[in-house]
């Protein structure tokens, strides 16, 4: 493995153990217009997508529009729940405090919805706005490598030269489509099922340490 310059978080299930609540959110929505998803329905169309994607699937599988008012109502809900029960995943702070290299987080969600989730987590402290990297500043979100790459193009890093740590399929298909090193991390509590699966598989952030001492304090 080449020299990481650049580790690239992924935001909701990695820096912070969100993607349950989101999960509750559109189950108690989408329940109130006589429409049932599961947590396997959300993990494999919702996770890891931006809400353009999410609509047009809810609109396609379901024949609701998803209208500004139903994104306005999920985005308080969230907030709310967010505001009550929001933590970060365990562990990763000791981890960015540990890093003697460049790091970013580039998500799926909204600038507004990341904005909301660092502070309410507290992880504003680690991440300002030159280090945050959200799909509204590329063509296309992720399974697409744009986000990456365009993280990386600003801190002035080769693709081969990142790290990128993701939670869900379409994050790990833009990291390798991207032609970067990661890593999927399954500490989140939506993935307590999954466990260890090989060589690029992180179950507890204090093994990254070990996996990556060489960019470690």
């Amino acid at each position: 493995m080449e020299q990481i310059e650049l580790v690239i978080f992924d935001c909701d299930g990695v820096l912070i153990d969100s993607e349950v609540l989101s999960l509750q959110v559109w189950v108690q929505l989408l329940a109130a217009r006589g429409i049932r998803i599961d947590s396997a329905y959300f993990a494999s169309h919702f996770l890891g997508r931006s809400m353009e994607h999410v609509k047009a699937k809810i609109l396609h599988d379901f024949e609701l529009e998803v209208t500004d008012a139903l994104t306005d109502e999920f985005a308080h809900e969230l907030q709310m729940i967010f505001a009550r029960k929001l933590t970060v995943t365990p562990h990763i702070t000791a981890l960015l405090e540990s890093l003697r290299v460049p790091y970013v987080l580039a998500t799926s969600s909204s600038p507004a919805r990341t904005e909301m989730a660092l502070s309410v987590s507290g992880l504003n402290r680690y991440f300002t706005k030159p280090q945050i990297f959200t799909a509204s500043m590329v063509a296309r979100g992720k399974p697409a490598p744009d986000l990456f790459l365009h993280a990386a193009s600003c801190y002035q890093t080769a693709p081969s030269s990142c790290l990128v740590l993701e939670d869900s399929a379409p994050g790990l298909a833009a990291a390798k489509a991207a032609g970067m090193h990661f890593r999927h991390y399954v500490g989140g509590s939506h993935l307590t099922h999954v466990g260890q699966q090989g060589e690029d598989t992180l179950v507890d952030w204090r093994d990254f340490a070990v996996q990556f001492s060489e960019i470690m304090k």
